[in-house]
């Protein structure tokens, strides 16, 4: 079984929340066991979860995790389900939200066809949902070219991108602000230790490869901090996945349906009538009943 951290250890069971919530960044709610890499709230658990989750086996009612699974390589993500599903109780509830590849797919194939037939502001719209299908995936600094296309002063189609990105648009409007992975990195790069020791490797490249095995070291350095997207997900491979894993009852839901009793008063995806991130897929789905351990089987 995965080891506690010590925050967990010096809860008692009887006081540790039966719900988790992880990668919470600024969302959570103290109903529930909040837990992220690094801590922006005391009552946050720092935790890496790609070594594992540390939880008894089945001892949730539910997990809860949005935009995570998407910065995990495949193999990562397959992981994790498996470790959602061991620690979930017989009929708990795992929901996972992440972008909607096949909205995405179907937006970039429509605004693709009215930009070719000549229309003003469908080539705007086309502009931004390619660098939503692709930017995440390849970009090698913080934020972006979508960060860089939503800061635009005359941004002349911001009211398709606000319906794309929800309070992540004024994040990137505003010049003094920082999104939460640009804040994670900042705390990064501020530790002392870990500064010196990226700066004389960079040092050593250089002096022994040039300068541009630097440029490929720095890039290699910002993929492996967690703000790309190593992989992309629709319905049926989600379905697909999780059903190998051993859940059942997969459902496509909102942002504001669930069935986690009272899930609408916890305000992780949406906030008066507002949804978080309008980009998404919504699923539900349990872990069967009858079985235990999840399946290992997963190609």
């Amino acid at each position: 079984m995965v080891s506690e951290s010590k925050t967990l250890a010096t809860m008692s069971e009887r006081e540790r929340p039966k719900m988790l919530n992880i990668g919470c960044g600024r969302t959570h709610h103290p109903a529930w066991l909040n837990m992220d890499l690094e801590a922006m709230d005391p009552n946050v658990v720092e935790h890496d979860i790609t070594q594992g989750i540390p939880c008894p086996s089945d001892s949730l009612s539910a997990v809860y995790h949005s935009h995570i699974l998407e910065h995990l390589k495949p193999e990562e993500g397959i992981d994790l389900l498996r470790e959602c599903y061991r620690v979930l109780e017989p009929g708990g509830i795992l929901r996972i939200v992440v972008p909607d590849l096949e909205k995405i797919a179907e937006l970039y194939l429509k605004m693709h066809a009215q930009a070719w037939a000549g229309d003003r502001q469908s080539q705007e719209d086309y502009r931004w949902i390619k660098l939503e299908l692709l930017d995440q995936l390849v970009r090698d600094c913080s934020g972006g070219r979508m960060g860089r296309y939503m800061a635009t002063a005359d941004l002349k189609n911001s009211q398709f991108v606000r319906s794309r990105v929800g309070d992540e648009f004024w994040v990137c409007r505003s010049p003094d602000s920082s999104s939460p992975s640009q804040h994670r990195l900042g705390r990064r790069l501020g530790r002392l230790t870990e500064r010196w020791r990226e700066k004389f490797v960079r040092c050593v490249t250089r002096i022994f490869l040039g300068s541009d095995a630097v440029l490929a070291f720095d890039e290699g350095l910002f993929r492996s901090r967690g703000e790309i997207h190593r992989w992309m997900y629709d319905r049926f491979s989600l379905r697909d996945l999780c059903q190998q894993i051993g859940f059942d009852s997969f459902e496509v839901v909102t942002a504001s349906t669930s069935k986690i009793e009272q899930f609408g008063d916890f305000e992780l995806d949406s906030k008066e009538n507002v949804v978080r991130k309008p980009d998404s897929l919504f699923i539900e789905c349990r872990k069967n009943r009858m079985t235990g351990q999840a399946n290992r089987r997963v190609a």
